[in-house]
């Protein structure tokens, strides 16, 4: 009896190829991270998780896959939620960009100027079990 290789073993992941699909969450806080990051599992989806701007950059710069990033409009430091995602669509001009934010956390307006394909999407919405429904709509034209 042989041993499964890698090919073989691959077979065994979920259907769809979901599990190809890597997804990027950027929040200063650890709880919405955590529960982002819970319900993109949950659809089979890879997740890292980063508390900085930096920390994505330097994830993205590594060259690891990614083909979502979801960021917090109220992330802070060096790589604020605007720049991030300016700088994060510089380096991999296909990278699909969710920007989550609230009324009063919206991410500065050079972000949507110069990423206008980002979606947009309030907290409650990442947080209300929409997640696979923005998942399917930033990779909706992944395959063209």
């Amino acid at each position: 009896m042989s041993t499964p290789d890698v090919t073989t073993a691959s077979s065994t992941m979920p259907q769809g190829g979901c599990y190809r699909i890597q997804v990027l969450v950027v929040g200063r806080h650890k709880r919405w991270r955590d529960e982002v990051a819970a319900q993109v599992r949950l659809l089979g989806y890879q997740v890292t998780a980063c508390d900085r701007g930096i920390d994505a950059m330097t994830v993205l710069a590594l060259g690891l896959p990614v083909d979502v990033m979801v960021v917090d409009s109220g992330l802070q430091g060096g790589l604020c939620c605007a720049q991030l995602a300016v700088e994060a669509r510089t380096l991999r001009p296909g990278l699909r960009i969710v920007l989550a934010g609230d009324a009063l956390d919206d991410p500065e307006p050079e972000a949507p100027a110069q990423i206008p394909d980002a979606l947009r999407v309030r907290h409650d919405q990442l947080q209300s079990g929409r997640v696979a429904t923005l998942m399917r709509e930033a990779l909706g034209d992944r395959a063209a």
